[in-house]
């Protein structure tokens, strides 16, 4: 076959006045996706955050809503956070902060604009290596307006997904300026971005082989006689490096915080069967994109051998196809993009609880879109056909997504509306979803429905302390006291957890003083901050019990160590009390200052602060 076809098709495209120079036609093109990728995306600036990471990466993240600082930037370098190390997503968070505070809105806003330059560099990047204009833009428009992106982009915490492709589209705009004419500076620019995109999300590890990729098609390095394969090879090693690096970085961060599973719940059998099914899935989500959700359960042992035996021959098909077509080259790199990028998140280390997730397929689709789209093209030239023929469909195919990325985007509006969703649109029982609907119950006040959620939430194969947890956490709202503090006990039976022991004991220690059994709640809140020292909960607590024995300068120790954890306007009227009481009425005048700031209620926070002392 030619090497016209290799390259992807050249077909001749009407040229108004508007695209009368090809620098102004990608001007305008580039325009186009931006003004539509924000309007389809602006409905997410009426979405809240929701209690999916939102609240550790955001809204009860002292480090981040503090805004950016000096403090801010050592804690984001050396903190393995939420079972992560991704500074420059955590860098990001605080500047969002110190912009917007905690107005979500900005916050989401933030994330479309990101996405929105992500495509616009995919136009770009594919552009300058193919010049193909109409195919790239075809693809970025797909990679716009999917409806599977709408976790990547409307989920808050899901920043490090859009930031971590931009610096992946950076580096591969980067090593097209290098292929052209080699040398240190440009190969440092090329691992610098890709470093930048490793501090945001570790899956652009694979950048090095998307780029050995990138040598066969659209660069064509591999033809050159001055490149061989082995030099190529050996030119992408110290990105392989940077790659081994922070994989390395990457699993103790996951493993000091406890989210890589073992093989007692998750054999390799398990894994690897419903790595297979996950894949199919996936080809399945692109085209059919129904059903998406913010959580797919694990199935464990329930899929099928028809499944797993469907999905090995199905998967098959399209390698062999693949290879045998492996004269279209823009197929191989499709494909092996598709396939080579989703390894680090299909499961063979099983990370959370998920089967697949929609936020995995924000890099690896855009294989799939390049499949399709040079493959029409490609079509078209082989029957001589002009680009109006797939103008009307492709145009139907854009406002079919739009519309349902626009619906998508009302499931992210908030937590209750998110696991409602997912409970209604997953096979598989999802015990998390229910956890988590329950915990978005319990933040508007529907106690009720809550506890139904919690039970419904108990799985009888893996006993979930914090299910326990939270229901002795009802149970105590509710002065069922003593059968909260069995709850309690059975979450510091089930768990190693330090973090999760210490909210027991906490929890625990409440249930004694509501008991007035002070010296028993006064051990278990001294045990809750040995195990966790920034326990909130117990520290103004101990304030509680050092203020009721008129020992006013402990509390005054113990509520400033709590509000410079988790500052509250019912923590600084605790605070101000113990002030006045120790003889120090400017603190005290200070502190309560700071809590009329930071509440429009004052009075009920005065109400609580009365309450809390009132035992």
């Amino acid at each position: 076959m030619s090497s016209a076809v290799a390259q992807g098709p050249r077909v001749s495209t009407p040229s108004p006045e508007l695209f009368s120079t090809p620098e102004r036609r990608t001007r305008v093109l580039c325009l186009l996706l931006m003004v539509a990728t924000l309007a389809v995306y602006n409905p997410v600036n009426r979405n809240a955050f929701v209690n999916f990471d939102d609240d550790h990466y955001i809204a009860n993240n002292p480090q981040v809503y503090d805004g950016l600082s000096w403090g801010t930037v050592k804690w984001a370098f050396a903190s393995y956070h939420e079972a992560n190390w991704h500074p420059l997503t955590w860098l990001s968070h605080a500047l969002d902060c110190q912009w917007f505070g905690l107005n979500p809105a900005g916050h989401h806003y933030v994330n479309v604009f990101l996405h929105a330059i992500d495509v616009m560099l995919l136009f770009l990047v594919l552009q300058a290596a193919t010049r193909r204009t109409w195919s790239s833009f075809m693809v970025a428009a797909l990679f716009a307006l999917h409806p599977v992106n709408v976790e990547s982009v409307a989920w808050a915490s899901e920043r490090k997904n859009v930031l971590s492709m931009m610096f992946l589209l950076l580096a591969l705009a980067a090593y097209g300026w290098y292929a052209k004419k080699p040398g240190a500076g440009r190969y440092a620019a090329v691992a610098g971005l890709f470093a930048c995109g490793l501090m945001a999300k570790p899956q652009v590890i694979t950048l090095p082989f998307l780029l050995l990729l990138w040598d066969y098609w659209p660069l064509g390095r591999f033809e050159s006689k001055a490149e061989s394969a082995k030099k190529l090879l050996l030119e992408k090693v110290p990105l392989f490096a940077l790659a081994l690096a922070s994989a390395v970085i990457t699993m103790k961060a996951q493993q000091a915080g406890g989210a890589i599973h073992n093989f007692a719940a998750y054999s390799f059998h398990v894994r690897l069967e419903n790595a297979i099914v996950a894949y199919s899935r996936y080809i399945g989500k692109a085209f059919w994109p129904a059903n998406l959700s913010a959580l797919y359960p694990h199935p464990l042992d329930l899929l099928r051998t028809w499944q797993v035996v469907a999905s090995v021959l199905f998967l098959t098909l399209i390698t062999v196809l693949v290879i045998k077509n492996r004269r279209r080259r823009y197929l191989v790199t499709g494909w092996f993009w598709f396939v080579g990028t989703l390894v680090p998140m299909i499961g063979l280390i099983q990370v959370g609880e998920q089967a697949m997730a929609d936020r995995y397929a924000y890099l690896p689709f855009v294989g799939l879109f390049v499949m399709v789209c040079w493959g029409a093209d490609e079509w078209l030239q082989n029957n001589q056909l002009s680009a109006r023929w797939l103008a009307a469909p492709g145009l139907v195919i854009l406002v079919m997504l739009s519309w349902l990325t626009h619906r998508q985007i009302g499931y992210w509006h908030d937590s209750v509306t998110l696991w409602t969703h997912a409970l209604q649109v997953t096979n598989i029982r999802s015990y998390k979803s229910h956890f988590n609907l329950a915990m978005a119950y319990d933040q508007q006040g529907r106690y009720d429905e809550a506890i139904q959620q919690l039970r419904e939430s108990i799985d009888p194969t893996n006993d979930d302390p914090q299910i326990h947890l939270g229901l002795g956490i009802y149970d105590q709202r509710h002065r069922h006291v003593q059968d909260a503090i069995a709850e309690f006990e059975t979450t510091l039976r089930l768990t190693t957890d330090p973090k999760l022991k210490g909210d027991a004991y906490a929890n625990l220690g409440v249930a004694y003083r509501q008991l007035h059994d002070f010296g028993r709640a006064q051990e278990n809140f001294t045990t809750a901050l040995q195990l966790n020292p920034n326990q909130v909960m117990a520290l103004v607590n101990l304030g509680l019990l050092a203020q009721r024995n008129g020992n006013y300068q402990e509390a005054i120790i113990s509520y400033s160590r709590a509000m410079s954890v988790e500052p509250t306007a019912v923590g600084y009227l605790l605070l101000a009390k113990a002030e006045q009481g120790a003889g120090h009425p400017a603190e005290a005048q200070a502190d309560i200052t700071r809590a009329k700031q930071m509440t429009t209620d004052f009075s009920e926070a005065q109400h609580r602060a009365d309450g809390l002392l009132a035992f």
